[in-house]
Parts: structure tokens; sequence; C-alpha cells
């Protein structure tokens, strides 16, 4: 499985359902995630531009972007922005691959 970090600021209906009558954002996602054949492993809220980052596992892209979707359809997110991780294991082994292709690609020149 790949892992994914959402990052979502709260449309203000939403933060103002919340402060009205909160309730467990962290049971409600690991649902979503867990729906689609995901793992919720961290949720946290944040302060700054995402009131909200959550880290999680999916077995594929489309289920990842599923969950975005899924929120973003709900109406409670205003902002939000999905990256998919990798490990350093992961990224050594691509840094690997760009090492044995270095010198194929020409720069545009002037």
């Amino acid at each position: 499985m790949s892992y994914y970090m959402f990052q979502m600021s709260y449309a203000q209906s939403a933060i103002k359902a919340l402060v009205e009558n909160p309730t467990d954002r962290e049971a409600a996602a690991r649902k979503l995630v867990e729906a689609l054949g995901g793992k919720l492993n961290h949720l946290f809220f944040s302060f700054g531009k995402y009131d909200v980052v959550a880290l999680s596992e999916f077995p594929d892209d489309k289920s990842a972007m599923a969950v975005a979707a899924a929120i973003g359809a709900s109406g409670a997110a205003s902002n939000m922005l999905t990256t998919k991780l990798m490990s350093p294991a992961d990224a050594m082994a691509a840094m690997g691959l760009a090492a044995k292709a270095t010198g194929t690609y020409k720069a545009p020149q002037a």
C-alpha cells in the first residue's frame, strides 16, 4: 500500500457545526478511509492554512482520490491537498534510476 497525506481546511459552515456540536472527526475519517480499502494512520488538527492533516495508506491512487472526492462532495472542505508520499527506500531507488538516466535528457537551449 502507498502512503498519502491529506490536508484540509474546513468550510465556515463545517467549523460552525463543529463548534455547536463537537464530533469525533477521526472516527468519521477512519470509517471513510476503511470503506475504500485504506488505513488511517494519524489524524491531526493543525494551525495555519489547513485545519486537518491526515496520514493514510491506500492500495491505489483511485482509492485515495475517492476519499478526497467524497469529502469535497460533502461540502465540509473549503481547501484540500492530497500528497502521495514515498518511503526513504523508494526515494533512494528512484534516485538510483535517475542516476542511470542522467545525460539522456537535454535541457532546452536558447
